[in-house]
């Protein structure tokens, strides 16, 4: 048997094996707390996505992109810095899919402004800056 500065073989190996088992042990309680956790988080999929518009600042035209995995009614807003609903762009039910939703903007003034998508269970919204030629 091989002595390594007053330990054996046989208990380094064993020690070595006590260890594992402790860090092993830890971690299956540590997914099983994970997975506890994420017991009722949110799906993803009964969720929109509002895009970012692609030109900020807004000149004429204003073109809101969003996706949704699931038939729903959605309504797209534009809102003031105080967060009041200024205009209701859209308010109707859409299918599944990527959709572009179109605004004038030359009808309100220059300015900071949030446009938002709302359904039964979710509020987005998006801030933007409206600077059409006077």
């Amino acid at each position: 048997m091989m002595v390594l500065m007053g330990f054996s073989f046989s208990k380094v190996l064993l020690g070595m094996l006590f260890v594992s088992l402790i860090v092993l042990f830890f971690i299956i309680v540590y997914k099983k707390i994970l997975v506890h956790l994420g017991k009722g988080s949110p799906i993803a999929a009964d969720y929109c996505v509002l895009y970012t518009i692609e030109q900020n600042p807004v000149l004429g035209q204003l073109e809101m992109y969003f996706t949704t995995n699931t038939p729903k009614k959605v309504t797209i807003e534009i809102l003031d810095q105080d967060m009041n609903v200024l205009v209701m762009v859209a308010d109707k039910d859409f299918a599944e899919g990527g959709h572009i939703v179109r605004f004038d903007s030359r009808g309100l003034p220059n300015g900071h402004y949030f446009y938002g998508l709302r359904t039964d269970n979710q509020k987005t919204r998006k801030k933007m800056e409206i600077s059409n030629p006077v």
